[in-house]
């Protein structure tokens, strides 16, 4: 399948591409270029492979989830510039 000049206005329009007049060629040789790419991908024998579900070929390990508050908080608090009550304190912006 070859594109044409007009394909490439047409796709470009789609994708919301600004394609100059003067590139139209040059993107019509590459949008050629691809085409034939996927044209080889598509003489590749696949009837005999499995499709995969996972990239990773295994089960992922899974943890428990175990609820917990960090016990981080004194640290924490250290760093802010104002604390209050145990929180974080920032100034009144709304009157």
């Amino acid at each position: 399948m070859a594109i044409d000049n007009d394909t490439v206005k047409r796709v470009a329009a789609l994708a919301h591409l600004k394609v100059e007049d003067s590139k139209l060629n040059d993107t019509k040789e590459e949008f050629n270029k691809i085409l034939s790419w996927v044209e080889q991908l598509n003489e590749v024998e696949t009837s005999d492979v499995e499709p995969l579900f996972c990239v990773n070929g295994g089960e992922v390990p899974m943890r428990d989830d175990e609820v917990t508050d960090g016990n981080y908080k004194e640290a924490v608090l250290k760093n802010a510039p104002m604390q209050e009550f145990g929180y974080f304190a920032v100034p009144k912006v709304v009157e």
